[in-house]
């Protein structure tokens, strides 16, 4: 089984919800997880604190420089991830659809690379 990131992606500049509404999302969130640990697929997840709290750590040279804010300056930017098994790609697109729909934003979906053969 293969293990795959769904990655949810929020947009600055975008309206918040409400607090009934974010109410609403985190309780559909909270089943979504549910039904994924339920069927044995979870292994991880988490949400993120706002990317303008970021430190970006860079390597150049022999320096390391530490910066204040996200990495790149963009409108969109990780909000949050899970972390499951899926035996595919279509399974996965399948619990991201539902995972999109729980959180009522964008997510990608991205296999995690193959351990090399020792």
């Amino acid at each position: 089984m293969t293990q795959y990131l769904l990655a949810v992606h929020m947009v600055d500049g975008e309206p918040t919800p409400s607090d009934d509404e974010m109410q609403t999302i985190f309780k559909a969130v909270d089943e979504f997880n549910a039904e994924v640990q339920a069927a044995g697929k979870w292994v991880f997840a988490g949400g993120l604190m706002p990317a303008d709290i970021a430190t970006t750590v860079r390597h150049r040279g022999d320096a390391v420089v530490l910066t204040d804010g996200p990495f790149a300056e963009s409108k969109e930017q990780l909000g949050g991830f899970w972390v499951i098994e899926a035996s595919d790609l279509d399974e996965a697109l399948e619990w991201a659809t539902k995972g999109a729909v729980a959180c009522r934003g964008d997510v990608e979906v991205r296999p995690f690379q193959d351990e090399p053969e020792a």
